[in-house]
């Protein structure tokens, strides 16, 4: 289900928020702060409580180019869906601009996107398919860590 930001188990389902606004014209599969009344978009790990924005149910088409619901950012006011994330869960998430290999450790970057990992991050998820080159706001599939801070 290329067009869906929620990879697996697929015997469960995601546990998500959606009783908060966004605060901008955010990106689904990028990372946000929940606050109180609304998700704003993440720079880092750290700085409050860390989630996925996802695409709302049923917007998605069924493909995967730049009028998926996965590319098109919300606009600012609108209600947004965000999941909870939870160590071993996997989803599909936008990516800063480089080199990846799997099992690479990723922390939260510019945008709400994920980057390598260095030293002193947070790492919030792993690189969870064969080395690749991406773009910077492609998708990649990446599996959620037990947030520690690399060594």
């Amino acid at each position: 289900m290329p067009n869906r930001a929620y990879r697996g188990p697929q015997d469960r389902q995601p546990k998500t928020l959606s009783n908060r606004t966004v605060n901008g014209a955010l990106l689904p599969c990028t990372g946000v702060v929940v606050g109180a009344t609304q998700f704003s978009q993440a720079t880092s790990p750290s700085g409050g409580r860390l989630a996925l924005l996802v695409n709302r149910d049923f917007y998605a088409l069924g493909h995967f180019d730049s009028t998926d619901p996965l590319k098109t950012a919300y606009t600012s006011g609108d209600t947004g869906v965000a999941h909870l994330l939870e160590p071993g869960q996997e989803y599909q998430w936008a990516v800063a601009s480089g080199a990846y290999t799997n099992g690479q450790e990723l922390t939260v970057a510019a945008g709400g996107r994920l980057a390598a990992a260095a030293a002193g991050n947070i790492v919030v998820a792993f690189y969870d398919a064969a080395g690749a080159t991406k773009a910077a706001g492609d998708l990649a599939d990446v599996v959620i860590a037990n947030f520690y801070t690399k060594a």
